[in-house]
């Protein structure tokens, strides 16, 4: 096991009801509080009301039309109306794509050294030191960006999306309610275990590191995704269900399972480009190309690959190699179980060109060695992509 850190600041609050309670966890002296969310969908189902009206003390700034893949233009407005407002906490209501957003909203707002787009192609994320507080209450579990310093942003002008964190970047707290998950879509519910899964697996498939808690860790949030995964899709009204999904999807990316272990995450960096070039939902680039990652990249990953299968899906026969090739297989019946499909040609026919360019975008960002051991190549990254058509 590798030397680790694990520092992790924000206040989870879990529980029916608790969206009655956000006032309780608004800092003390703030006055004027920018409310961020998405579509809209929180005035159908009552999270709006029942937010308002515990934050009836203070001012609160109504700011919607959040996309999926939050875009920086977008942000950009909202950075806008909180300088008018001299807002002084930032609330997000929503899933992943709200809170990214409120993430770099909320360390571009008092940025003033240049363009706030520096932030994250120059990395600055990790070294500014100002930012106004926020918190989150999350409405679609899937990302666990409510309980990490971590976010994406999507630049529509130069169809880049990006990511960018840094210690700023953690919520003060984050509440999570289970009845919330009653009014999803069947596809954002889908897309919540697939990424949730993924997220986990970009932390797992790489190669033994004498961590078997970690490992531990990571299984149980697999095993028990494939365990309620069909239940929630079935009965979101389920709120003991729903519950264990939401505290999956946290647990799969809040700093727990990858201390002390490698990480791979080139399949999240190739995904990227799917969804800035083809506008395909996140979880759903994840499926497309991590499985054909694990093929092309199959030596590298073919231990943890076989200990995957053997203690999430019960493969035991065959010699080692076969056991791995089985669990790759296995995994991608589990997206197709839920109706992700997994070919870029699922989603647009405009895919012959895309392996060069996402090559391309990778060359000029110097990203020359993705994965665990720095090995994918601009030619591994190619031949990843051509296989996902």
């Amino acid at each position: 096991m590798k030397n680790f850190e694990l520092w992790n600041p924000t206040r989870l609050v879990f529980g029916e009801n608790q969206l009655e309670n956000v006032q309780k966890h608004i800092p003390s002296g703030v006055k004027n509080i920018l409310m961020v969310f998405g579509g809209g969908s929180i005035k159908k189902n009552g999270v709006y009301d029942t937010v308002k009206a515990s934050l009836k003390d203070y001012n609160v700034i109504d700011f919607g039309g959040i996309e999926p893949n939050p875009r920086y233009e977008t942000v950009m407005k909202a950075r806008e109306v909180a300088l008018k407002e001299n807002v002084d906490f930032i609330l997000a209501v929503g899933g992943g794509s709200v809170i990214d957003a409120c993430k770099f909203l909320c360390v571009a707002t008092p940025y003033t050294d240049g363009e706030p787009w520096d932030i994250i192609t120059k990395r600055l994320g990790k070294v500014v030191t100002e930012a106004i507080p926020f918190g989150t209450v999350l409405t679609l579990p899937a990302t666990g960006s409510e309980m990490n310093s971590g976010s994406v942003i999507t630049r529509s002008s130069s169809k880049e999306k990006l990511a960018f964190g840094g210690p700023l970047c953690f919520p003060k707290f984050s509440v999570l309610d289970p009845k919330v998950v009653a009014s999803l879509p069947e596809r954002q519910i889908v897309n919540g275990i697939t990424d949730a899964f993924t997220h986990v697996l970009e932390q797992y498939i790489t190669y033994p590191a004498d961590a078997p808690l970690q490992d531990r860790f990571a299984e149980g949030i697999l095993q028990t995704l494939v365990e309620i995964g069909p239940k929630v899709i079935h009965n979101p009204n389920d709120s003991t269900v729903a519950g264990n999904f939401m505290y999956c999807c946290t647990m799969a990316l809040n700093g727990l399972i990858q201390q002390g272990v490698p990480t791979d995450w080139a399949t999240h960096m190739i995904g990227h480009e799917l969804t800035a070039l083809f506008d395909i939902d996140h979880a759903r680039t994840l499926a497309i190309i991590g499985p054909n990652l694990y093929r092309v990249m199959f030596n590298n990953k073919k231990d943890k690959l076989a200990q995957y299968g053997e203690r999430v899906w019960g493969i035991t026969e065959g010699t080692l190699e076969e056991k791995a090739q089985k669990t790759i297989e296995r995994t991608v019946e589990f997206f197709h179980s839920m109706g992700i499909k997994t070919k870029i040609s699922d989603y647009t026919e405009d895919y012959s060109d895309v392996a060069k360019t996402i090559t391309s975008r990778f060359e000029e960002r110097k990203w020359m060695g993705l994965g665990e051991r720095g090995d994918i190549t601009l030619e591994k990254v190619e031949e990843i992509v051509g296989m996902s058509i």
